[in-house]
């Protein structure tokens, strides 16, 4: 079966939950990915899963710290959750941006 990627997060800049995605498989990897536009900074984002896209439990959390390159991070997850979500609930720095991806 193909692994294809789909984005949770798009240059996000603000804290929040994104919007819910449905999810096909049980294997699966999530990556956020992150820098700012002068100086240094950091981000949290939390992945949070659901059965039911209304109740949101905490399945993992990734700590950017954030510069001018990109860095990245991220982790695998074999749960069988039917909903996904990112949730960025710390950002600092000078133009920080933020994207997540979910690995299907």
């Amino acid at each position: 079966m193909a692994i294809s990627s789909r984005k949770l997060l798009d240059a996000a800049t603000a804290i929040g939950a994104g919007a819910a995605r449905a999810l096909r498989r049980v294997d699966r990897t999530f990556q956020a990915i992150g820098s700012t536009s002068s100086g240094a900074g950091a981000a949290t984002i939390v992945i949070e899963v659901s059965n039911d896209a209304t109740n949101w439990t905490a399945i993992g959390t990734i700590t950017l710290t954030l510069s001018t390159v990109a860095s990245n991070d991220g982790f695998a997850s074999a749960a069988a959750w039917s909903f996904a979500r990112p949730n960025l609930t710390a950002i600092s720095g000078t133009g920080a941006a933020v994207t997540v991806w979910v690995g299907v």
